[in-house]
């Protein structure tokens, strides 16, 4: 009986919504990808790769000699170059967007070339190492006159629409509790590196909060389709790498109509995610939720009833990215914009303010 009164969403859990025009009649988005770290390597050349809309078609570097090795790894004519021709204007005629997925604190200058090129932003979370640059960086988009979105996988990840659809349609009647978690141990990804980027603050900006705390923190906002009004929350960090950024922070979120979110995200903690939302009437959640390789599986449970759907999984880069040049090229709106991502800036600034004082900080 649940999974029957549940079907019209379900049997439609992995259709992309949003895409209101077909992918092969719109004119193709050429993107000059900025940074080829192993996300950019293993994950979004690859997606751009296999988009039917999208295409790589400037890769974006520290020297000329990995700028050129990369783009003859790339499918097509992508053309290398270096960070300093990027902001010379070299092969600005080949792009017509860029991703940036640089070290934090380095994602405004890359924008603000970008917007001066009058070329479109997708922008990696979070957008810069603090809110006033993140703020800097929205403006400096609407002054363009260029699209600019925070690249929120979650946003587009299918079986999180569906959970947001099954809680907008009231399958958990009010909403009172979200449970989000997202944890990894990050020394071994990163192979101990202590000059690992997200191990120093002036270019992260925060440690494990930032870098993956945002997961739960915005999913949470996006399943709730509400935005933070107070936090509070405790950091800590107990492995020597981790002194000038948190390994672990747990915090809570208060959002509208006494709602609260409970979050957790550690970088030295056994690789786990999930979300769920309870209400009144029921419980939404995905889990694992949020590492890219896993396969989904949608929970819901009303009254008696439980259905446990097991999603196929889809690559979450090639949904943002198919999302982002659709948007762009049919005028429709991007989700999340810079003001959206601003909002998180601002969260995660007032959970280590929340840290320092012992209280609830409130969230401007």
């Amino acid at each position: 009986m649940m999974r029957e009164r549940l079907h019209p969403v379900l049997d439609g859990v992995c259709e992309r919504d949003w895409e209101t025009e077909p992918l092969e009649r719109l004119e193709p988005m050429r993107f000059a990808v900025i940074g080829v770290g192993w996300f950019t390597r293993g994950r979004a050349l690859p997606a751009l790769e296999a988009s039917e809309v999208c295409e790589p078609s400037v890769v974006v570097t520290s020297s000329e000699a990995k700028a050129e090795r990369v783009a003859s790894e790339v499918d097509g004519d992508a053309r290398g170059i270096t960070y300093d021709q990027f902001h010379e204007g070299v092969a600005a005629d080949a792009y017509d967007a860029v991703y940036v997925v640089t070290p934090n604190a380095l994602h405004l200058e890359y924008v603000e070339t970008a917007a001066d090129f009058g070329k479109h932003v997708l922008c990696e979370k979070p957008m810069e190492r603090d809110s006033a640059r993140a703020a800097t960086l929205r403006e400096t988009c609407a002054d363009a006159g260029v699209e600019l979105m925070v690249a929120y996988r979650m946003h587009t990840e299918p079986t999180v629409r569906r959970a947001r659809e099954l809680i907008e349609a009231g399958v958990v009647g009010e909403p009172m509790e979200v449970r989000g978690t997202m944890s990894q141990r990050l020394l071994d990804r990163i192979n101990a590196d202590p000059d690992q980027w997200r191990l120093d603050p002036e270019l992260a900006g925060g440690g494990a909060l930032f870098d993956i705390g945002l997961y739960p923190l915005n999913t949470a906002r996006f399943l709730l389709d509400a935005d933070p009004v107070a936090v509070t929350g405790r950091t800590r960090s107990s492995h020597d790498a981790f002194d000038e950024v948190d390994e672990t922070v747990s915090f809570t979120v208060e959002f509208p109509d006494d709602v609260y979110a409970s979050c957790f995200a550690s970088h030295n903690a056994r690789q786990s995610s999930c979300i769920y939302v309870t209400g009144t009437e029921g419980r939404v959640g995905v889990e694992p939720a949020f590492f890219q390789d896993q396969q989904r599986t949608l929970r819901v449970s009303r009254g008696g009833g439980r259905a446990s759907v097991d999603v196929t999984a889809v690559d979450q880069m090639l949904e943002e990215f198919d999302y982002f040049a659709h948007q762009v090229r049919t005028g429709g709106p991007l989700y999340a914009d810079g003001s959206h991502g601003l909002v998180d800036m601002h969260a995660m600034e007032a959970v280590y303010e929340a840290d320092e004082r012992g209280r609830w900080v409130d969230v401007e």
